[in-house]
């Protein structure tokens, strides 16, 4: 089911839910005060205010699962650059009531087909990071070993190392890249349950034939998240596109039962540079009307769609030579002609881009 969550929330939801230690909340959000006084902020991502709303509205009363998606403007005061913006739109998903790894399975099968469906090339990530059982020790360990390499951590890992070690290890400085190689490793860590949790997760994505990939630094930069972790990477464009992970108390910590939960949220503007630089599958016909024949092209653009063919329409005047060169530059693999001889023969020209063949194809315009 949708839910429409507020722009604009209490800075307490996030500073609450996402850690106040997290760059987030220190560096990356819109804060402000309203006439009463109050710290209101622009929503950072969507998770929080989802699970505020669940609880506020006693959602885990109406039935023992709920699924909710949401889309919407999010914000952040980061620098803007390619994929990054202060303000972009997320497409998210939230699983409420359920601890079995079956779910974070479907869930990742659920991105995997949407991302599939679009035709992008991304590198699916997942790691355990554990509960409040067993991070704890490996949060010890983690710290003890940062502070042996520590000479080789930039300055925002120096800071990160003792107030919210795990973030080191997503750092992308390239020392500090390096000085992580040997870091120990959650999955040594992780209890008895997460192992097997996690062991579960892995068993039924290899049976969906879902291909994944461990990576034993993938953390996340949210405190909220417990176990499950994973993304969606596209290597070609070196950013992420998709990301989630369980949160199983943070229901919780906004005063309401004990509820597990898991959710991810997809960045649009990142997803959208991924679909223009996937190449189509689907050939491409660009229809060139020559003369008073706008109508009857209009109509031979119409029909093509209507079988499912990808097709754009020229709008420039000119030549052929010219009309084809712009079909080249637009990658079209066929061009249509439609002249004053098509039109009065009930035809058009198809010509292929690649070989220069062309044929005549009967058409009768439904008028």
């Amino acid at each position: 089911e949708e839910i429409v969550l507020p722009v604009v929330e209490y800075f307490e939801v996030f500073q609450r839910s996402i850690g106040e230690v997290t760059d987030i909340v220190q560096k990356e959000m819109f804060v402000f005060q309203d006439r009463k006084g109050r710290w209101l902020a622009l929503r950072p991502e969507g998770t929080a205010g989802a699970v505020r709303a669940f609880v506020q509205n006693k959602l885990y009363a109406l039935k023992p699962y709920v699924k909710l998606f949401y889309e919407g403007p999010m914000f952040r005061y980061e620098r803007p650059q390619a994929g990054r913006y202060r303000q972009f739109h997320q497409l998210g998903a939230e699983v409420f009531g359920s601890l079995e790894p079956v779910v974070d399975a479907e869930l990742i099968q659920l991105l995997y087909e949407i991302l599939s469906e679009l035709g992008v090339r991304v590198v699916i990530e997942i790691n355990s990071i554990g509960c409040r059982v067993c991070r704890p020790a490996y949060r010890q360990a983690l710290t003890e070993f940062l502070n042996g390499v520590e000479g080789h951590l930039c300055e925002v890992c120096l800071d990160r190392k003792d107030r919210n070690p795990l973030r080191v290890l997503d750092c992308k400085v390239p020392t500090c890249k390096e000085a992580v190689i040997d870091a120990p490793k959650m999955v040594d860590f992780l209890c008895d349950e997460c192992r097997e949790h996690y062991s579960s997760l892995k068993e039924y994505l290899n049976s969906l034939s879902i291909p994944y990939r461990e990576n034993p630094n993938l953390v996340r930069g949210l405190d909220y998240y417990t176990k499950t972790v994973f993304e969606a990477v596209s290597e070609e464009l070196g950013i992420t596109v998709v990301a989630g992970g369980r949160y199983d108390y943070l229901v919780e910590e906004f005063g309401g039962p004990p509820t597990p939960a898991i959710g991810f949220a997809v960045g649009l503007e990142r997803l959208s540079m991924l679909v223009k630089n996937s190449p189509s599958e689907d050939p491409l016909y660009l229809v060139i009307p020559f003369g008073n024949v706008l109508d009857y092209a209009l109509q031979v653009a119409k029909a093509l769609r209507g079988e499912g063919k990808r097709v754009e329409f020229s709008y420039r005047k000119g030549g052929l030579k010219k009309q084809l060169e712009l079909a080249n530059r637009l990658g079209a693999n066929y061009a249509v002609i439609v002249g004053e001889e098509e039109k009065s023969g009930g035809f058009y020209t198809l010509k292929d881009m690649d070989s220069g063949n062309q044929v005549r194809v009967e058409f009768t315009p439904a008028f």
